[in-house]
């Protein structure tokens, strides 16, 4: 049973990324795999390095630099023995991933809340301003703050 060989073109067609940036990729050292040409010169790409790349595209979704996803190659062209150190760069960037899902969650909230008032205002003619508190909810003022904060 022969792997498949795949030519440039179609990888780019089943990755998502340009020729270009395969080639970048490959100059850069990112690809997991050593690149083979065929007798005409041409790179071919295994389905395995097919998958490497699906990979790549996520790392670099999900905000990965090109110099750690180069870091994590490199360790997987090694080989075996050095599987704690490529967590390490994974744990990594999974504590940055979090963090970023963290604030990116904080911000829906607030888009969250701020679609459902306008929702709110529109359902009811649009009239007056959006933010403007209704009677029932306005702030009282605090005794010991000046009459132009409300608390």
């Amino acid at each position: 049973m022969t792997a498949e060989v795949l030519h440039i073109g179609e990888v780019a067609r089943r990755t998502g990324l340009s020729v270009h940036t395969l080639r970048l990729y490959e100059r850069a050292g990112l690809l997991a795999g050593e690149v083979r040409r065929d007798e005409a010169g041409r790179r071919v790409y295994s389905a395995w390095d097919v998958e490497w790349l699906g990979n790549c595209v996520k790392f670099r979704a999900s905000g990965m630099p090109l110099a750690t996803i180069s870091r994590l190659a490199r360790l997987v062209r090694e080989g075996t023995g050095n599987e704690a150190e490529r967590l390490e760069v994974l744990r990594e960037h999974q504590s940055r991933v979090t963090e970023r899902l963290a604030q990116l969650r904080d911000c829906l909230d607030l888009i969250d809340g701020k679609v459902a008032a306008y929702e709110r205002h529109l359902a009811a003619d649009g009239t007056g301003e959006p933010w403007q508190r209704q009677p029932d909810q306005t702030l009282k003022r605090n005794s010991t703050t000046s009459p132009s904060r409300m608390t």
